[in-house]
């Protein structure tokens, strides 16, 4: 047991030496690339231009990132090498606020519902009626979730695109892109049918919607974090 012990210190001394090695790897290998981009824009302005953007994203990127978007009439944001590094580290900053606004968004959408199941009672004499201080309540709360919401997917759907196209295949990116379809048009659905949900027909249309928006987006967060 007390050799371990001893061990443990040279153990550690070569894990750190292994790795700033990786690093460095890393790092020789991005100055060789940069090197390369540098001398294929010297050569071939137009091929590096195809080259900088991948070959599918989305179509609110492309309005804004695209080749001839509308970002690009701006001289810093210029198709070019170094203004696309920049365009990366914008995109990280967009989509780690996407993150912390969306758990927030996740967090109103909890006190939402647990306010709306206190909405409307049942009397003794068996009619429903409504809690006009509660349903105050529930309206800031909607106020509040939509625009966390729809916060948070402006800043996914309006970052810069990636440098390379997503893999093939299932993937946690994929399966958040198809549950963010599924949230969105509930949540559209919930909007909706708000002002319709006094009516007894309505209101079940209205739950099951914000449900849905509910359970989806849970779920899309917990594919990107686990």
């Amino acid at each position: 047991m007390k050799n371990n012990f001893r061990l443990f210190p040279l153990a550690l001394v070569v894990m750190v030496v292994l790795f700033f090695q990786h690093n460095n790897s890393f790092a020789q290998t991005d100055t060789t690339k940069q090197n390369s981009i540098n001398l294929l824009d010297e050569l071939n302005t137009n091929q590096e231009q195809v080259e900088l953007l991948p070959p599918k994203f989305l179509i609110t990127q492309h309005i804004f990132w695209g080749k001839k978007g509308l970002m690009r009439n701006f001289k810093r944001f210029e198709l070019t090498p170094d203004n696309r590094a920049r365009e990366l580290k914008l995109r990280r900053t967009m989509l780690v606020t996407h993150q912390v606004v969306g758990i927030a968004t996740l967090c109103g959408m909890i006190g939402q519902g647990i306010v709306g199941s206190q909405l409307y009672k049942v009397s003794t004499e068996g009619t429903v009626r409504e809690n006009s201080s509660i349903r105050n309540t529930h309206e800031l709360l909607a106020l509040g979730v939509n625009i966390g919401y729809f916060t948070t997917a402006g800043l996914s759907l309006l970052a810069p695109p990636r440098m390379l196209s997503e893999r093939k295949g299932v993937s946690s990116i994929k399966l958040h892109k198809i549950l963010a379809i599924i949230h969105m048009t509930s949540m559209i659905a919930v909007n909706v049918l708000a002002d319709q949900a006094k009516d007894p027909k309505i209101r079940p249309w209205h739950r099951a919607a914000a449900f849905t928006a509910f359970g989806s987006y849970a779920v899309a967060m917990a594919v990107i974090k686990f």
